[in-house]
């Protein structure tokens, strides 16, 4: 009987033993399972954390490309508009040219009209047989001071032209001679050489020359 209890004793024992290292075993299993889940968590988070950084810096770069496509439009926009600026310049350049030369032409007609029609009435009077000879010897001398004329101021704004004026126009009435040029200003050694020229071509003082600009 004594023996019987002691083997309970011994076997109560055992499974006393086997008790506790099946509850450390558990704890242990436990503590490293939930090592590993943490260690997974941190590892999410770490993975969450570069997702988050990365996205931030895609963004970070499309604002940087915004702010310099934004940059280009607006130079593009000034590029426009300078470009919108300068052709209006441009046009309006051209117009003014254009309007320029059109006075100097129309001028020239102008002039050369009045010239042929009184070249027209002096030769009817040369050409008539009820004229007085005296009346076709004064047509005869008008015609050519006339064509003199026409020669000599043709001649004067040929070489005006040479002097780098790319337009101009004379008016001859009677000893008073007008010139216009086409520029803004002349200056003082310019006006000189076209005094010159006029008075050697159109044989006048220079008093009776007067020069203004168009």
């Amino acid at each position: 009987m004594k023996l019987f209890k002691k083997n309970q004793v011994i076997i109560y024992v055992i499974v006393l033993m086997l008790m506790t290292a099946g509850y450390l075993n558990y704890t242990n299993n436990t503590k490293n399972q939930a090592s590993v889940e943490t260690s997974m968590q941190m590892e999410g988070a770490d993975d969450m954390q570069l997702a988050d950084i990365g996205d931030a810096t895609l963004v970070s770069s499309n604002e940087v490309v915004t702010e310099n496509t934004e940059e280009e439009n607006l130079d593009e926009n000034q590029t426009d508009t300078n470009t919108a600026t300068n052709e209006t310049a441009e046009t309006k350049q051209t117009n003014s040219n254009s309007s320029s030369n059109d006075y100097f032409t129309k001028s020239k007609l102008e002039r050369d009209t009045m010239y042929s029609q009184m070249l027209e009435t002096y030769e009817k009077v040369l050409n008539s047989s009820n004229s007085l000879e005296i009346s076709k010897q004064t047509a005869t001398q008008e015609i050519q001071k006339i064509n003199d004329t026409k020669n000599s101021i043709m001649i004067s704004e040929n070489l005006i032209q040479t002097k780098g004026f790319k337009n101009s126009v004379i008016f001859v009435n009677g000893d008073s001679v007008s010139v216009i040029i086409d520029a803004q200003e002349i200056k003082p050694e310019e006006v000189a050489q076209i005094q010159n020229i006029i008075a050697r071509e159109l044989k006048t003082d220079i008093q009776n020359i007067h020069i203004a600009t168009k």
